[in-house]
């Protein structure tokens, strides 16, 4: 709790323990108002406020006595004007009627002193709010939800999603209504914020409540014996002013620490709640929280003894923002089915693990993280197709500035019992960041494996190999690769957990990185020619993807799978060229319709066409259910979507299912096999690492191949210079100045020439780190490059437009790795 909060409980328990809360039959014993409360004096009464404050003791709710007048039966009763005494206390919760009573009367008297008390005491009082504006009929049943687009979104009509086949949407989930009218709550905010009087009422009121909410939680468990006790939040919730500085001080912060201690079952019950209420409401809840997690972050000051994970109203803000999240994911467009068969196999070593051996507790997980509330939702990250928000708009850029991952990663993975990772809310960190996370884990690995190598090396007396030792011939890189790296998943799994460290045959060198990105990108050349069969190629997409007819065997799908889950471990970008589908199927997801149009435009163009046909299906384009394929000799090949399918017709009636088959099998079934064997493979690698709980998969793509985003400034920035070349050279000067000039396909080859892939790493150029190395005086030869080095070998051309020609040339002509 920051300074401010704290100053003002003591302060509101200090007039509790001097004026009293009003109520004569108080029963409180630390309350003025009680028949047994010993007076104290101001001095007592401060000390006595700060031991109660230190207590988390409950504060009495505010209290107005009652005066004369007329007793009623019911809260709603109209009082006539002559009835009229500007006194309310009759009132016990709020409804829309009363409150339009009671501004009426207000009006009147040029006075909203009496509304905004009675208005302040029903919401600093957890019953009488949670019983307020009420419907007439609450239940809970199943709401078709149709959700709304987002204008900072493109619109996907061009994919078809008014003709997709049937799959999970938020339309099939159980949306559970609640007691309180929403609407007659809107209403009567619209009403009251303008109100001074009342806008200032309603602030004292949250700091008055909040606490009381919070201990409700946390000690006696009230929602379990009430649900009806959530109501509270929704209707605080839509206060249009809770991101005004009013509440960001004190009121927010407070309401987010008791708002995060509901139970997992309330949580998913309110973000179906919110699911509910639309695009503007959900992104007025995201925008509160993130203001108040800004506002926070940017008013302190962190430092070693003073973490951002320790700051309350940070830490429980996040927590109130998941729950905007996963209401995101629900209005959005989802697929709760379509799950990839999880793999049970076990990767890991029968040999008891160095902690068992030596008698400790094994302090670091192991396993798949589960999310609380996506078990309790019935739907993971992996699930949303298009949430309702960006996912970018829920990362925190304040945030990530302060926070300490190394810190995080240890509460992540050690200690997060008694301290809060951001990572257990991976939605608000950007994948820069969670980089720097898996690189601790994958580092963290690396070492444990090195020492419980070491340690049954002495117990067995023979030498340590405490790296995965890879030594391959270049002209032999497949074989020998495959080889090694089966025999170690065979024998022992988890030496794929130690560092690479690659050599190659009759060459001197020690691997320091660069040998080991020489490697991925010799074999990834020689995997991915299209004369060897494994892959198929497709020249418009500039993709590949798994040959149907491969005669490799499984084996060496499961290689690639290895390798690319090493890059993955090591740190290195690969340039390889997949579909978003495969990285969503390593995540656990398969194939359907909507993955076709990045894999096959022209197919998922044609199946669209067949959805939106408005003519005679059946007779007008003579479909079966048999489909053709052509094999790595241009063979056709029939195939059979269902039995007999070629005897059964594809009408407008079963076109939803011909397409729904067609992408399965075209997906998952035709390469079922192979991609099994290439998962394996990945999963030897990464099935411990928390990439799945962290990362999505566009975020895996980029952590596998880099970004597409190229920002050649901050390139220039981060490039080092060598051999008498600096930044004030003036072939240096004219060299960025070419490059600027270029056009994006000529920076992509240039970066391909000079590093081996022509995308960033994870967090943009300015991570490259190039080196620009002066390579001898005016010359006829090319620029070299050594890509494992990301370095570029330029001799001093005497011209400008030399140098554009020779450079232009090199990039254009270059195949691998630099013409030297």
């Amino acid at each position: 709790m920051n300074k401010s909060a704290a100053k003002t409980l003591i302060e509101r328990y200090f007039r509790q323990l001097t004026d009293g809360c009003g109520n004569g039959s108080c029963t409180n014993e630390f309350c003025a108002s009680s028949q047994n409360f010993k007076a104290l004096d101001k001095n007592a009464a401060a000390v006595k406020a700060m031991e109660l404050f230190k207590n988390n003791a409950k504060l009495c709710d505010l209290h107005i006595s009652k005066k004369d007048l007329p007793s009623t039966s019911g809260v709603d009763r109209q009082i006539s004007a002559e009835e009229r005494r500007g006194d309310f206390s009759d009132i016990h919760h709020l409804t829309e009627s009363n409150i339009d009573m009671m501004l009426s009367y207000c009006e009147e008297v040029h006075d909203f002193s009496a509304a905004a008390q009675a208005i302040g005491r029903v919401f600093s009082n957890a019953e009488s709010l949670m019983k307020s504006f009420q419907k007439d009929e609450p239940n809970c049943t199943k709401q078709p939800q149709q959700p709304q687009r987002d204008p900072k979104q493109p619109d996907e009509s061009e994919m078809g999603a008014a003709a997709l086949p049937k799959s999970d949407t938020a339309e099939n989930l159980d949306l559970c209504d609640i007691s309180v009218d929403i609407s007659a709550v809107r209403r009567v905010y619209e009403k009251i914020l303008s109100i001074d009087d009342v806008q200032g009422a309603l602030v004292d009121a949250l700091i008055f409540l909040t606490p009381n909410l919070e201990l409700d939680l946390e000690y006696l468990d009230v929602y379990e014996t009430n649900p009806e006790y959530l109501n509270i939040f929704v209707i605080v919730m839509e206060n249009p002013n809770l991101h005004s500085p009013e509440y960001l001080d004190v009121a927010l912060p407070l309401f987010c620490k008791a708002m995060s201690k509901l139970p997992d079952e309330a949580q998913a019950k309110l973000a179906k709640i919110w699911t509910q209420f639309g695009l503007p409401h959900i992104r007025r809840m995201l925008e509160t929280f993130q203001q108040l997690i800004t506002f926070t972050v940017v008013s302190n000051d962190y430092d070693s003894g003073n973490i951002v994970n320790d700051d309350e109203t940070v830490v429980a803000a996040t927590k109130c923002l998941k729950v905007v999240f996963y209401a995101s994911i629900l209005g959005g467009e989802i697929d709760v089915g379509h799950n990839e068969e999880e793999d049970v196999e076990d990767f890991d070593s029968e040999e008891l693990s160095l902690h068992e051996l030596m008698g400790e507790e094994r302090i670091y997980k192991k396993g798949p993280r589960v999310d609380p509330l996506e078990t309790e939702l019935g739907v993971t990250t992996m699930d949303s197709r298009k949430p309702l928000i960006p996912f970018e708009e829920f990362v925190n850029e304040a945030l990530i500035d302060v926070l300490e991952m190394d810190k995080d990663f240890t509460f992540f993975k050690v200690d997060e019992e008694s301290k809060f990772s951001f990572q257990t809310c991976p939605f608000i960190l950007n994948a820069i960041t969670k980089n720097k996370g898996l690189y601790y884990d994958n580092r963290i690995r690396m070492y444990g494996e090195r020492r419980l190598t070491a340690f049954y090396s002495m117990m067995q007396g023979r030498e340590p190999t405490p790296f995965l030792e890879l030594k391959v011939r270049r002209d032999h890189i497949i074989d020998d690769a495959m080889i090694r790296l089966e025999i170690i998943a065979m024998e022992n799994p988890s030496d794929l957990k130690k560092q690479l460290v690659v050599e190659f045959e009759g060459e001197q060198g020690v691997d320091e990185g660069g040998i080991s990105k020489e490697f991925f990108q010799l074999f990834l050349e020689e995997i991915f020619n299209p004369d060897i069969g494994m892959f198929t190629y497709d020249e418009d997409t500039k993709l590949f993807w798994f040959s149907p007819s491969s005669l490799e065997n499984d084996a060496q799908f499961t290689l690639i799978g290895i390798v690319l889950g090493l890059a993955i471990y090591n740190n290195c970008i690969l340039d390889v060229h997949f579909p978003m589908v495969v990285y969503r199927k390593l995540m656990g997801k398969k194939g359907t319709y909507r993955d076709l149009a990045d894999l096959n435009p022209v197919l998922f163009k044609s199946l669209k066409d067949l959805l939106e046909y408005t003519g005679n299906v059946q007779d007008d384009l003579m479909l079966t259910f048999q489909i053709s394929q052509t094999d790595l000799y241009g063979n056709p090949i029939l195939h059979d979507l269902k039995g007999e399918g070629d005897e059964i017709p594809v009408t407008k009636a079963n076109r939803e299912e011909f397409v729904e088959l067609y992408a399965d099998y075209i997906l998952n079934k035709s390469v079922e096999n192979q991609f099994k064997a290439f998962k394996k493979g990945f999963l030897m690698v990464t099935h411990e690492s928390p990439l799945k709980y962290l990362y999505r998969p566009e975020e895996v793509e980029l952590l596998i191949c880099g970004s597409r985003i190229l920002d050649f400034d901050a390139l220039e920035k981060a490039t080092d210079y060598d051999g008498g070349y600096s930044k004030d050279s003036q072939i240096i000067k004219d060299f960025w100045e070419i490059i600027h000039s270029f056009s994006e396909e000529q920076k992509r080859l240039f970066l391909q020439f000079t590093t081996g892939t022509d995308r960033a790493p994870v967090g943009g150029l300015g991570k490259l780190k190039m080196i620009i190395a002066k390579n001898g005086p005016d010359t006829d030869r090319l620029p070299t490059s050594h890509t494992c080095f990301n370095a570029l070998l330029l001799p001093e051309y005497s011209s400008k437009d030399r140098l554009r020609e020779r450079l232009l040339k090199a990039i254009t002509y270059a195949k691998g790795f630099g013409m030297l």
